[in-house]
């Protein structure tokens, strides 16, 4: 079998797991993602190997492949996590910056806003997931890329609803989103690693809130509560 069979598998299930098309904590089934794909158990579970070493699905013995959970122990370590080691990235990057980086970056950036505009949900999240990993790599620290690519699966994952707007509101914080990614783009290109810190930590704030709701939803109403005491 063609390694190129494969590898199309690999991307295509962890594009899926992103965009949450296979729900976090769902069981792979090995016999549908063999006929999906055209490919045998054994390229498969090796594509779920490779899955696992990235953190995108959970390996149990006599089990098979789960997609990795969100449970709580794992959102509290994320929200903890994530604003560190995004704004020691966006320090480097602006630190390390390179001509032909910066000109990656800002064709993510482009792609990023098309989706937007397009109010294309998760288009807009797997587009936001390649700008900050364009800003990783730009770092040039292996150690921090480690981390940020785990971080970025959970983000992406939960920054759908943070991007399917449901109010004015919602279309003017996406709007402002984007702009902020033009401000961090232009901060890195001048070298200002105290601006790019800043400009990182507003744009993770923005998202927080709305990425927080999704996971901690507001209690129903209390009539409704009631009722279904009652049941």
């Amino acid at each position: 079998m063609a390694a190129s069979q494969k590898d199309a598998c690999f991307q295509d299930l962890k594009r899926r797991i992103l965009a949450t098309d296979l729900a976090p904590g769902a069981d792979l089934d090995e016999v549908t993602l063999t006929e999906r794909y055209g490919i045998s158990r054994t390229p498969l579970r090796e594509v779920f190997q490779r899955l696992a070493g990235d953190g995108y699905v959970w390996l149990t013995a006599n089990r098979g492949a789960k997609v990795s959970s969100m449970d709580l122990a794992t959102m509290r370590t994320f929200f903890q996590t994530a604003p560190m080691i995004y704004a020691s990235i966006a320090r480097l990057a602006a630190e390390y910056r390179d001509p032909e980086e910066l000109q990656a970056l800002k064709e993510a950036q482009a792609q990023f806003r098309r989706a937007t505009q397009n109010r294309d949900a998760p288009a807009a999240a797997l587009a936001n997931h390649r700008f900050h990993a364009m800003i990783g790599r730009m770092a040039r620290n292996a150690y921090l890329m480690a981390c940020l690519e785990r971080l970025l699966i959970d983000h992406t994952r939960l920054s759908q609803t943070f991007y399917r707007a449901e109010s004015a509101d919602d279309t003017a914080r996406i709007k402002t989103a984007s702009d902020q990614h033009d401000a961090l783009i232009a901060a890195i290109e001048a070298g200002d690693a105290d601006q790019a810190i800043d400009l990182t930590i507003s744009h993770w704030d923005l998202s927080r809130d709305r990425m927080e709701a999704f996971v901690r939803p507001d209690p129903l109403p209390r009539d409704i509560a009631e009722r279904a005491h009652a049941v």
